[in-house]
């Protein structure tokens, strides 16, 4: 009796393990199939657009000069504040005279010397060389006084506006600068563009600037200078804005948008929603079917129509016309998951 006790309880066992085996086994079915991730996908075309670039920069002065002579020493007078507007030629700093006046004293007596001396040359009376010498000796004078006073009597190279104020009257200039003079009637901003558009800017073309400071109003530029180089880590390119500014309406220092027409060109153009942002940086990137399996792309972002926007990837030939791109369920994918493509 007992002997097929134990038998039955073995059977039963046997019989348990069985079915939980083929719960497992449906288990694991279920979650092979949650792997390939339902998606619908959109065939990359390649369309013509009416390319316009914006661009954000930060405004400079045209031409900003830090006052430094040449010559240290104590400073008599500034005669200028921070704010003092100044015209090309005004008198913006003096320095001690000494070295200046010492300067003009030999420059005198040198000059007499010399003027003697032509007058013996012309008679006859003396050597060529001593004539170049003494010529030479009030030359160089001459030089030096021209330096010491430039540098001693400092003006204003161009009109403007002063930005900056580092000493006060008595203090000793020891290579800081004195000041600084920042032209803003004639603004000027450096751009960063995408190599993809190197050949379509060229210099003098018109840009559009706007600030969030003056809604809805536009202030004109001019591209002045396109750099010849690509910088290899961005991809991209610099381009120097000239930009009039006679109302001083916007200043140094501003951040700005600008919009640069560079006419027709072929751009992929996809839904705004199939384009995915990294959390916690602004890196944009799209995912594309690669026969059942999805790749992630890193792109960047271009002109925006609507509900559509350019792409740009950000390695070159990561993606193309012809490519299927994933338009929904895109946002649960990962790099190398497995895809079930819907219609």
């Amino acid at each position: 009796m007992n002997k097929a006790i134990r038998l039955t309880a073995i059977v039963l066992a046997t019989l348990g393990m069985v079915a939980c085996g083929g719960k497992g086994g449906d288990k694991a079915a279920t979650t092979t199939a949650k792997e390939a991730e339902k998606v619908k996908v959109q065939t990359l075309e390649s369309e013509r657009i009416a390319k316009t670039l914006e661009l954000s920069s930060t405004l400079e002065g045209y031409e900003t000069m830090n006052i430094a002579p040449s010559l240290t020493g104590h400073i008599e007078h500034i005669y200028v504040e921070v704010g003092s507007r100044v015209q090309k030629g005004s008198m913006l700093v003096r320095m001690d005279q000494t070295q200046l006046n010492t300067t003009r004293i030999n420059l005198a007596s040198t000059k007499t010397e010399f003027e003697r001396v032509s007058a013996l040359k012309q008679s006859g009376s003396i050597s060529q060389q001593v004539y170049d010498q003494t010529k030479a000796g009030y030359d160089q004078l001459a030089e030096n006084e021209k330096f010491l006073e430039q540098n001693t009597f400092v003006k204003a190279q161009f009109a403007g506006v002063i930005s900056a104020k580092y000493y006060e009257d008595g203090e000793m200039y020891a290579g800081q600068p004195i000041l600084t003079l920042t032209q803003i009637s004639r603004l000027k901003a450096i751009i960063n563009i995408p190599e993809t558009y190197f050949p379509m800017v060229k210099q003098g073309m018109k840009v559009e600037i706007e600030s969030d400071i003056y809604p809805g109003e536009v202030f004109p530029a001019t591209i002045e200078i396109v750099y010849p180089t690509i910088d290899a880590a961005s991809h991209t390119f610099q381009a120097k804005l000239n930009i009039p500014n006679a109302s001083e309406k916007i200043r140094p220092g501003m951040y700005v948008r600008t919009r640069l027409a560079v006419g027709e060109v072929d751009a992929i153009v996809v839904p705004y929603q199939s384009v995915l942002k990294l959390t916690g940086s602004n890196d944009r990137y799209v995912f594309v079917a690669d026969g059942n399996t999805a790749r992630r792309v890193a792109v960047t972002l271009g002109q925006r129509f609507d509900d559509r926007i350019e792409i740009i990837p950000v390695e070159a030939g990561a993606m193309k016309a012809g490519d299927r791109l994933v338009v929904t369920g895109q946002a649960r994918l990962v790099d190398g998951a497995t895809l079930e493509i819907v219609e």
